[in-house]
């Protein structure tokens, strides 16, 4: 056989080639699966425990739960409470959510000093089946020690309530013992 010197350039894209088809065989293999059943959520309204907390920080952390959890992709649905479809869904969690602990802080203190100041937000946060079962349950923290306004702490605690359901395992959802 003659070598010129196309046969090293030839070789080379052939093993290219042939080492991109290995990486995403893989990937195409399990494509053609049926996707697994998966839960759908709906997000309760926060619940303050007769805590003084603003509205906005309730609204504030019910808004951001539903696009934290949305940005999960954990769940084929996010819906708001009291969603009509919510209804007709077979596997459905829902997400509760206690404030358990509020300090408003200041951010003209954070401003001024980095001790003092902080904003601090505690909950426990609930996944429930429809009859009642707590699937999965967490106390979270969010705050704001730094920069930043003070109902960035709500965002905070979203991400983390959110993160701490990714990692959690939840069962698998079964078949709907609901009928209506």
């Amino acid at each position: 056989m003659k070598l010129t010197r196309r046969t090293p350039l030839q070789a080379v894209t052939a093993a290219i080639a042939i080492g991109l088809s290995a990486f995403t065989m893989p990937v195409f293999a399990g494509t053609n699966r049926a996707p697994a059943a998966q839960w759908s959520v709906e997000v309760n309204r926060v619940d303050a425990s007769g805590l003084n907390v603003a509205p906005e920080f309730k609204v504030a952390i019910y808004e951001n739960l539903l696009l934290e959890l949305a940005k999960t992709k954990q769940f084929s649905a996010v819906l708001r409470s009291g969603d009509r479809n919510a209804k007709v869904l077979p596997a459905l969690l829902t997400l509760k959510t206690t404030v358990e602990s509020y300090s408003p802080g200041s951010e003209t203190k954070r401003a001024v000093t980095t001790l003092m100041g902080a904003t601090k937000l505690k909950v426990r946060s609930q996944l429930c089946t429809r009859e009642g079962q707590v699937v999965l349950e967490r106390v979270v923290d969010g705050n704001v020690r730094f920069f930043g306004g003070n109902l960035r702490a709500t965002h905070n605690l979203a991400r983390n309530v959110a993160r701490a359901i990714k990692q959690s395992t939840l069962p698998e959802p079964g078949p709907s013992i609901r009928e209506e």
